[in-house]
């Protein structure tokens, strides 16, 4: 009887240990967004071809480790809104699109604006908070940006298509201005990303960087819109560990672009390495660094501090338009520092452009 109440008296007292819950080894089917709330709870999710409501967004809150599969093509509902219209975050996720596509119904939205004015737009349209791998998945006409990418840990984007080339012609809406206006790509603030083998056709950023490090852009192809960006830079921001190798340009305002706010104070730009990339069909410009913006060439500003900015490896060779500028950097007085390596930049057509209060580029001829 002593035993016994004794061992009642230590399960009274001792803790109690629960086991933590584990993720179902199950798989989710997605085909309305009535479904999601069940099908996340499994770590394997398949899409099938649906319409998302308008003014929903479609939110994949995901298990670790959670692949998830496209099955048919998903069309996003039209109204003016915030958005964004789809939004993924997990851990250790695989994503593969398998060819098929996220149609964001652009043409409902295009007035020639983008964010600057007219209806409102659902932006980003894709919001993507996940590590692991994102893959082989097209986006076609975006209300205004396409991708934004906050990812938690490493990420790899690869084999995407954003197909905003539609937007390149007027429409009822747009006074004479191409359709499409805001539609970049890429926006990215973050570390430990790589993009490589997509296709971004638009009429903005291809990529823009605001922040971040250990970013790698590779492989990639580039059309009608602003080539690829760093910026605009903001205060109190750094990038850093910057690879911008093996993409083609062409048929944009200019190839490459570092744009950082005339306002802008506390920041640095550092550590960026331009490699193998082709542009042709350069508008305005093929190399642009601007300290002014948002003027183009105006009175910079000396709050960012550009160094490290080189062009090494294999050979960059941009050809612009016979009315635009091989290379224009425009530097706040003493905000570009350093020694810069620009051997391997090959340039032709149009004229030299200007470089404003910066000594230090070394390798490069006109």
């Amino acid at each position: 009887m002593a035993l016994s109440l004794a061992l009642v008296l230590l399960s009274i007292t001792l803790p109690r240990v629960f086991a933590a819950p584990r993720a179902q080894a199950c798989t989710g089917t997605i085909s309305s967004l009535d479904d999601v709330a069940d099908a996340v709870e499994c770590t394997t999710v398949n899409i099938n071809s649906f319409t998302v409501p308008a003014g929903e967004t479609f939110n994949l809150e995901l298990l670790t480790g959670t692949t998830v599969n496209v099955l048919g093509d998903v069309t996003f509902g039209e109204k003016n809104w915030d958005g964004p219209l789809f939004q993924i975050s997990g851990d250790s996720v695989t994503f593969n699109g398998n060819g098929f596509t996220f149609d964001g119904n652009g043409p409902f939205y295009w007035d020639g604006l983008g964010g600057n004015g007219g209806v409102t737009k659902p932006a980003p349209m894709m919001k993507i908070k996940t590590s692991g791998t994102f893959t082989n998945l097209k986006v076609l006409n975006t209300p205004e940006r396409a991708f934004s990418v906050s990812n938690p840990g490493p990420l790899v984007i690869s084999k995407i298509t954003v197909d905003d080339s539609a937007g390149d012609e007027p429409n009822s809406a747009s006074n004479g201005l191409a359709a499409g206006h805001n539609t970049d790509g890429f926006d990215v603030s973050t570390t430990d990303l790589t993009i490589e083998n997509s296709v971004v056709m638009n009429q903005d950023d291809c990529l823009a960087i605001n922040k971040g490090s250990n970013i790698v852009f590779t492989g990639n192809t580039c059309s009608g819109g602003h080539g690829i960006s760093i910026g605009s830079i903001t205060s109190d921001v750094t990038v850093s560990g910057i690879v911008i190798s093996g993409n083609t340009i062409s048929n944009s305002q200019q190839a490459l672009r570092i744009k950082t706010d005339a306002s802008a104070s506390g920041s640095t730009v550092t550590n960026v390495t331009y490699s193998g990339n082709t542009g042709t069909g350069l508008a305005q410009f093929g190399v642009l660094i601007d300290q002014s913006y948002p003027d183009t060439l105006g009175t910079p500003g000396t709050g960012v501090v550009i160094s490290d900015i080189n062009f090494t490896g294999s050979k960059t060779s941009l050809t612009v338009d016979s009315g635009a500028e091989k290379v224009a950097v425009n530097c706040g007085k003493g905000s570009c520092t350093g020694t810069w390596d620009w051997a391997e930049l090959s340039t032709s057509g149009g004229s030299a452009g200007d470089i404003v209060n910066f000594s230090g580029i070394e390798g490069y001829s006109e």
